[in-house]
């Protein structure tokens, strides 16, 4: 269990304060960190089954559409999702998609033949400020190790595809945070991981815990530019969601980004996929009628804080996780703890 570094809001937080605190989610990084290349790749996995046979029901949602996604239009029409979710680099993301058709025909080789083909997920953020993202490096091995390496437990900060990512001018990445919701007597999880890439370039708009950082980070020299990254946030939850409920619940990510300075500027990508591990879709039934389970429309509400919520603590814990990184041109991107006496007294286990 990881120790918790900055408690936001009032809700029950998971063991491992992550999105595999969902049951059978797991994440994997692949981190390529040397020389003028810092990138990687970053696979979630919704369960630990065949995810073409067994599709989980989902959904996905565009803020603000600066992004090269691959796989969303299925996602929004059908309401599944039959691959490992996968963030990479902007550039990479034709190859990583490659490889991840070719990951799923391995145990489906039905597919595109006997059957219908597959809608690889591969979402994207712009790493090309720290990473010499013209070199596309990752490869079909890189994608397999991330997705065969997955976990129940994982790294935030700078890895996977967060290695080479600026948040708010600092240094960002993979962060994820989770929530437990209790209803008649049983609990819930809602989990979140973003890869954080957003934000104008040198922390003045800033917001931590509700405080306004941007007015005391007065030196730091990085050249003044607008918001124009990007953030992935990736939802998962076992409660009993169908599709239109899950694309609510992903449109509230986006309240928990601006909580943290953000305004969700002209060129950044902010897409929200949410998926629930419950009422899974066999790819081969053959049922007339599906029977499922739907949750309460009107029970909401503590779903979209927790969402809120857990958004805004990933993206304080992919930047509090992240080191200082030297960028391809030889540009230091600061951690943001070293930052730290602007905002020690909002931590958990100090003054507070």
């Amino acid at each position: 269990m990881k120790k918790r570094l900055v408690k936001i809001g009032h809700l029950e937080v998971g063991k491992k304060n992550n999105i595999c605190d969902v049951k059978g989610v797991k994440v994997g990084h692949f981190t390529l960190n040397e020389g003028s290349i810092h990138t990687g790749i970053t696979a979630i996995l919704p369960h630990g089954k065949n995810l073409f046979k067994e599709k989980v029901v989902a959904s996905c949602y565009t803020y603000n559409g600066f992004g090269k996604a691959i796989g969303l239009i299925q996602i929004d029409e059908l309401g599944t999702i039959e691959s490992p979710i996968i963030l990479t680099n902007t550039l990479a993301i034709g190859k990583v998609s490659d490889a991840l058709i070719t990951y799923m025909l391995q145990d489906n080789p039905e597919i595109g033949r006997t059957t219908s083909t597959i809608n690889p997920i591969v979402l994207e953020c712009n790493d090309g400020a720290i990473n010499d993202i013209q070199k596309v490096v990752l490869n079909k091995e890189d994608l397999f190790y991330a997705i065969n390496n997955a976990k129940d437990d994982f790294l935030e900060g700078s890895v996977g595809a967060g290695t080479g990512m600026k948040c708010h001018g600092f240094k960002g990445g993979i962060g994820s945070s989770s929530r437990i919701l209790t209803f008649d007597n049983k609990k819930y999880t809602i989990g979140v991981l973003v890869n954080a890439n957003f934000g104008s370039s040198n922390g003045k708009d800033l917001i931590f815990k509700g405080r306004a950082l941007g007015d005391a980070i007065n030196d730091y020299n990085l050249k003044s530019e607008e918001d124009k990254g990007s953030i992935i946030v990736v939802i998962a939850t076992d409660l009993p969601l169908d599709a239109r409920q899950l694309k609510r619940v992903a449109k509230r990510a986006e309240l928990g980004i601006a909580r943290t300075g953000s305004y969700a500027g002209e060129k950044s990508g902010d897409i929200m996929i949410a998926f629930s591990t419950q009422n899974k879709v066999l790819h081969d039934d053959k049922e007339i009628i599906s029977k499922t389970t739907r949750f309460n429309e009107n029970m909401l509400n503590i779903v979209f804080k927790g969402v809120v919520e857990a958004t805004e603590e990933a993206i304080l814990n992919a930047m509090l996780s992240s080191d200082g990184m030297m960028s391809y041109q030889g540009i230091y991107i600061k951690s943001l703890r070293e930052y730290l006496a602007l905002f020690s007294d909002l931590l958990i286990n100090e003054k507070n």
